[in-house]
């Protein structure tokens, strides 16, 4: 039987080591953003010339254009001038460059499908760790710098049974790879560890940590998570608005100048929300490590736009680049990241699973057969995790999740609830954390 964990531990830095790991970081997304821009552009070339794969060609719509896929591809082009560029280690740079293909096929897989999508562009401060470029310690960690090796002691809950020190301290768990994160003037390593038991060791299922974080997207609120986690939408509803207005000045003068000036609010207003949204990304998936989840579901956003009505052409937008941050930053968190039909996920109620449309009235649910009340983002992204697990419940493959993460517990197929193992009182019908 294996286990899989993400440990968040957060990093004690002194502030020579800060600048160290900053400058590792800006040299790693520049890589990063170079792989990605030669994967997605300019690659006029024959697949012969090229090494290109033949079926990376014309997915945007350019006879000539063809998306790199190929890590092998990549590296060869590339990391000869990026070795030169930065003052990354080898392995670094190979990291950078297989972040950006990585990114890029989830963009070739959304545009053979006929969605609309981008070249990726990475502004997170993050960097990817393996044990060839960091050595992992059970109470600190060596980590390659752009300024030689610098050594970081980790900031662990005094609990022996609270993550990451449940995980950290058990030699069973083996560091596997990591990703380095800084937020909020903190540096933290992600860190996928992996514990092997005999299957004659243990008759029962591993169970605790195969649960699902369900996440509804909408107007007024970007995203809410089925642990009671709210992403307001009023941050970028501000900014769409101010931009609006801004182009429709503009497109009144109609000079040239102001032609290039729309322009220019377009990149700013493109750069504003991309930060933003890559904030929401992250954070989402801190919610499904912290609440021990192995895979994040969304409804499908094919058709979207008919499902959330009231949306303008940025919410559709906002929405589809928010999973594309998700899908291609949880492979550093071993986390899956799913999408389901979005029929009825607001009109049922996840308490009985009555369906009507009078359960939704706004932002408010009250199901007219059971009594059960709740926000009504919050009920729906409920809905959504337990369709998956309803799709999920009979994989034959050990894995499958077997509930839905809430904010005290969780929720099994079957509607039983079980509490968190904190000691917290929990109840199916938890408020959502707004």
């Amino acid at each position: 039987m294996e286990y899989r964990r993400t440990a968040v531990i957060k990093l004690n830095t002194s502030s020579d080591d800060d600048s160290a790991l900053r400058e590792t970081v800006e040299q790693f997304k520049h890589c990063a953003n170079r792989a990605s821009n030669w994967c997605w552009h300019g690659r006029r070339q024959t697949p012969q010339e090229s090494g290109c794969q033949p079926e990376t060609r014309n997915v945007s719509g350019d006879d000539d254009v063809y998306h790199v896929t190929s890590k092998a591809n990549a590296e060869r082009a590339l990391y000869d001038p990026l070795r030169d560029e930065t003052d990354l280690t080898a392995n670094l740079v190979q990291k950078g460059i297989r972040r950006a293909v990585e990114a890029v096929k989830s963009g070739v897989e959304r545009l053979k499908r006929g969605e609309s999508t981008s070249k990726p562009y990475f502004s997170a401060d993050s960097a990817v760790y393996d044990k060839r470029s960091a050595t992992f310690h059970r109470d600190h960690v060596s980590l390659s710098t752009v300024d030689g090796r610098v050594e970081c002691d980790y900031i662990l809950p005094d609990d022996p049974e609270k993550p990451p020190t449940k995980y950290v301290s058990d030699d069973d768990f083996e560091f596997r790879m990591a990703s380095l994160q800084y937020r909020d003037g903190d540096w933290y390593l992600h860190a996928s560890m992996r514990k092997v038991e005999a299957d004659e060791e243990s008759s029962e299922p591993d169970t605790k940590h195969r649960t699902v974080l369900g996440v509804d997207l909408g107007v007024n609120n970007l995203a809410v998570a089925s642990t009671g986690q709210f992403w307001s939408a009023d941050e970028f509803n501000h900014w769409r608005r101010e931009y609006e207005k801004r182009r429709g000045l503009l497109q009144q003068c109609g000079s040239r100048h102001a032609h290039d000036n729309i322009e220019s609010v377009g990149r700013k207003e493109t750069g504003r929300f991309e930060m933003h949204l890559h904030t929401v990304a992250n954070e989402l998936l801190e919610e499904a490590v912290e609440n021990d989840c192995s895979t994040i579901v969304f409804e499908n956003l094919t058709h979207i736009r008919e499902n959330v009505p009231e949306s303008t052409w940025q919410h559709v937008w906002a929405f589809r680049r928010l999973y594309e941050y998700v899908e291609y930053k949880a492979e550093e968190y071993g986390l899956n990241v799913e999408q389901v039909p979005p029929e009825n996920t607001s009109k049922r109620c996840s308490t009985c699973g009555f369906t009507h449309g009078n359960n939704r009235s706004g932002e408010s649910f009250e199901c007219q057969k059971c009594g059960y009340e709740n926000h009504a983002d919050y009920n729906a992204s409920k809905n959504i995790g337990f369709r998956y697990l309803r799709r999920r419940q009979n994989a034959d493959d050990g894995g499958a999740p077997v509930g839905v993460a809430l904010n005290r517990g969780t929720l099994n197929v079957s509607g039983e609830y079980s509490p968190a193992s904190d000691g917290q009182n929990g109840s199916p019908r938890e408020s959502p954390r707004l």
